[in-house]
């Protein structure tokens, strides 16, 4: 189906009916929207974007509609609107429409409607030339002066667009300017940084990182930035002060991760002599916040200190999740099997007894093979038979418990007595 009428049938689908329950034909709306997609794409590679080009943006209109009362937790419609945005902007460019049409209604998309989808100037720029461009510009002040305060969106859109003009206008000076009027996240030294950076002005591009690092001291933007930092510094043949970066983040948050970090950069200078002090460190991290505990863990089973590691587990216990516990403790099985045999009897015990665990029984029998095996590596396998039987009459009255354990060819003990029926 790629004539423009079939196509404009398609379209003509995308109308919701707000009555409609929220969870209601989401999945079919989906698959229209997505035939759209193709039905347009097609008709772009074929030389007649100018007819996909208001069938497009009849369509963004329709989902920017249906999506004020449809349900998309799950974002699936949100992606085919997004691509639809996209091809819009390509049949835009192949075929440009009135610049200033275009303008408008890109603002008014982008202030007046929901924030979804994002307008990507860039995207348009070619389509929209200078004289688009400069539409652009006006409106957005238009907007400014008469935007409501109070309202998040609409003052986050006047700056997105800001933003996004300042960028494509190619004026890095004007685009470095607009981004420091909003240094309340790390994204925006970032956006700095790079801008600097592409545009070959390496020293600047580390100064506002650093200052964003100062400024800005956590969080996984941060952690970008931090690492756009570094790759400079390396890059320009600093690494002792590459080196330094990753030592100061480590002293700050110590964790498994920020170590990774630091020897990774240590190791291009072939100098990592960082595991005494990222242990003196974290040692003294734990002994005032307990919770670095795992972190600490994870640091000396990675330097095959597993005996400290052992150690440690044993003293935070209660501050290490499961799967880091029953990391260490099938780590330990494997040289000291006897060690591992009463911690996995106690998590066995707690499973059965967490009634707020729907999932407990299941849990606590998938354990018993391990167990079974630590028992036959510790020299004792008929101890486990022993403990089986003791468990299985602890639990008594438990029927799902021992139904789950008779499913699991663990109701009874292996052995001559339980083969002879005794």
């Amino acid at each position: 189906m790629t004539g423009e009428d079939d196509v404009a049938m398609l379209v003509d689908l995308l109308r919701r009916d707000r009555r409609l329950h929220p969870y209601r034909g989401r999945g079919e709306y989906s698959q229209t929207a997505r035939a759209v997609a193709e039905a347009c794409d097609r008709l772009i590679h074929s030389g007649h974007a100018a007819q996909a080009v208001p069938l497009l943006r009849k369509a963004v209109d329709r989902m920017t509609r249906a999506l004020a009362y449809m349900d998309d937790s799950s974002g699936i419609v949100g992606d085919d609107l997004r691509e639809i945005m996209g091809l819009y902007a390509r049949a835009c460019t192949a075929a440009p429409p009135k610049p200033a049409a275009l303008a408008k209604w890109l603002v008014t998309l982008a202030c007046d409607g929901s924030g979804w989808p994002r307008v990507v100037l860039r995207d348009f720029a070619e389509a929209l030339g200078e004289p688009g461009l400069a539409e652009v510009a006006r409106l957005v002040e238009a907007h400014a002066r008469t935007a409501d305060p109070e309202s998040w969106t609409a003052v986050f859109a006047v700056r997105d667009l800001r933003e996004q003009l300042a960028e494509v206008s190619g004026d890095v000076d004007r685009y470095v300017a607009v981004l420091a009027e909003h240094l309340n996240r790390a994204v925006q030294y970032e956006r700095i940084t790079l801008a600097l950076r592409d545009a070959g002005r390496h020293p600047e591009a580390i100064t506002w990182a650093r200052r964003g690092l100062a400024e800005q001291p956590g969080g996984p933007q941060t952690d970008r930035l931090r690492d756009t930092l570094v790759e400079m510094l390396l890059g320009d043949g600093r690494p002792d002060d590459a080196v330094q970066i990753r030592r100061d983040q480590f002293a700050r948050h110590p964790t498994a991760t920020a170590y990774r970090a630091l020897v990774a950069t240590s190791t291009t200078i072939e100098a990592d002599h960082s595991a005494p002090w990222a242990l003196a460190i974290l040692a003294e991290r734990v002994a005032r916040q307990p919770a670095y505990a795992g972190e600490l863990l994870d640091l000396l089973l990675s330097l095959g200190r597993d005996d400290e590691a052992w150690q440690l587990g044993q003293e935070h216990r209660s501050t290490l999740g499961d799967q880091q516990w029953l990391k260490l403790l099938e780590q330990r099985r494997t040289s000291r099997p006897a060690d591992v045999v009463a911690p996995y009897q106690d998590m066995i015990e707690r499973h059965i007894l967490n009634s707020g665990d729907k999932y407990r029984y299941r849990r606590a029998v998938a354990l018993l093979p391990t167990l079974r095996d630590a028992y036959a590596k510790a020299g004792d396998p008929a101890a486990f038979t022993s403990y089986l039987g003791e468990l299985r009459a602890r639990h008594t009255r438990r029927p799902t418990f021992l139904k789950t354990l008779e499913a699991a060819g663990l109701s009874r003990p292996s052995g001559p007595d339980s083969r002879s029926g005794r």
